[in-house]
């Protein structure tokens, strides 16, 4: 499955951002970092089964306890979801997206100075 029909949902995404951090996890891994108090350890489990099914995450089942990890990289993933964003939020606005983002969160000293350096790197192109 190539990573330009992968559209992961919430759920899945929330998943894979624990694989993505952590590297190969059991589910109980997964469910335990993910704290969901409203979901049970069997919703958690039901659902990276699907994800084994549509391609997103392996399982090695060499062991008792199987082990997951991501198949789908996370930069595409992120890359891939705010373009599909930008098209149908913000009309294919990039400015619209960042200026959208930066007024609803307070970014730090940090990420304002990366943020002009990249922008400092697209002028000088």
């Amino acid at each position: 499955m190539g990573n330009s029909n992968i559209k992961p949902t919430e759920g899945e995404l929330e998943i894979l951002q624990v694989l993505w951090q952590k590297g190969n996890c059991t589910v109980r891994e997964v469910h335990e970092d993910l704290n969901k108090k409203d979901a049970g350890y069997t919703t958690t489990l039901k659902l990276m089964q699907i994800m084994h099914e549509k391609g997103l995450v392996d399982r090695d089942t060499s062991a008792k306890t199987h082990i997951y990890r991501a198949l789908i990289n996370q930069e595409k993933t992120q890359q891939q979801l705010v373009n599909k964003m930008i098209d149908n939020v913000f009309n294919g606005s990039a400015a619209r997206l960042v200026m959208q983002a930066l007024g609803n969160k307070t970014a730090s000293q940090e990420e304002i100075d990366l943020i002009k350096e990249y922008l400092e790197k697209l002028e000088n192109k």
